[in-house]
């Protein structure tokens, strides 16, 4: 499960842990088996998402009894609606020139944080839903300081069988490498801004930044980006106008479906290699 092999002794560890510390959370209890394990990334961050993933099947499959989930300041997030942010809605209409030079930067402060998420809330149609692992939050503005776009970047999709196929790793290469790819789940160009070619120029510009902007958050660097674009709602062009490369469609399944039963639009698969050897990077194993 997760790419590990898990034996009746780890189970009893499991076990021993939850019996001993009834006191502890399911976040606690799994950081502490990462410890245990010698569970990390490479740059030395617990793998605790993975693990929680690990202990949840175990607990569906009867293995073991997980305490009761709390409710913690991540789910108190999903539930509360962003707080509204006064943010200019000018109709822009003009051509790219007109608007250069177009500056594009990461979420730093907590304004900028709070104007991302608002934005996503309302103007989206996904909805913002808070955050969820490693990602980063990019906001575009124009000359005149004018919000133009954002688009979020967070962890790929465990299995996805067109990428996989591309990228020609295993199932253990893919357990350990699979953070060094990113996905754009939220890209949303403001609904007053009608700017031809913009999408796929700030496509373009965050690809030549993403992997240094990654690389000084998380101490490591990525090799590959995708997206999933729902086929009934988009057709792509910005994405094939910024040379992402398209691999296919979903099986229209959930990346978060664990029993094959959770039916999802049919999406298409596009990614963006981020370095040349990207493929043998992401086939590497061991150190």
């Amino acid at each position: 499960m997760q790419g590990r092999k898990i034996t009746e002794q780890e189970l009893r560890l499991i076990d021993d842990l939850i019996q001993t510390n009834p006191q502890w959370h399911r976040t606690r209890l799994s950081k502490e088996l990462c410890q245990i394990w010698g569970w990390q990334t490479e740059s030395g961050q617990l793998k605790d998402m993975s693990c929680r993933l690990l202990l949840g099947k175990l607990s569906d499959k009867g293995l073991i009894k997980l305490p009761a989930p709390q409710g913690s300041a991540y789910n108190h997030l999903r539930n509360k609606a962003p707080v509204p942010v006064p943010h200019e809605q000018t109709l822009i209409h003009s051509g790219l020139a007109d608007l250069s030079p177009i500056r594009i930067a990461t979420t730093e402060t907590k304004e900028q944080d709070a104007l991302f998420n608002f934005m996503i809330a309302q103007y989206h149609y996904l909805g913002y839903h808070g955050t969820k692992g490693k990602n980063i939050k990019y906001l575009a503005w124009d000359s005149n300081n004018r919000p133009l776009a954002c688009l979020l970047f967070d962890t790929a999709a465990w299995k996805t069988k067109s990428r996989d196929n591309f990228i020609g790793w295993d199932a253990q290469q893919r357990q350990a490498n699979l953070q060094f790819i990113a996905n754009n789940s939220r890209f949303l160009i403001f609904p007053w801004v009608k700017v031809p070619h913009l999408a796929s120029h700030i496509l373009g510009s965050i690809a030549q930044r993403i992997s240094s902007d990654w690389f000084r958050k998380y101490r490591h660097r990525l090799y590959l980006v995708e997206t999933f674009v729902e086929q009934q709602r988009f057709r792509g062009t910005c994405y094939k106008a910024a040379n992402w490369k398209y691999l296919g469609e979903t099986t229209g399944r959930s990346r978060n479906d664990r029993y094959s039963k959770l039916q999802v639009p049919i999406k298409d698969i596009y990614v963006y290699p981020l370095c040349k050897n990207f493929t043998e990077k992401l086939r590497k194993t061991g150190s």
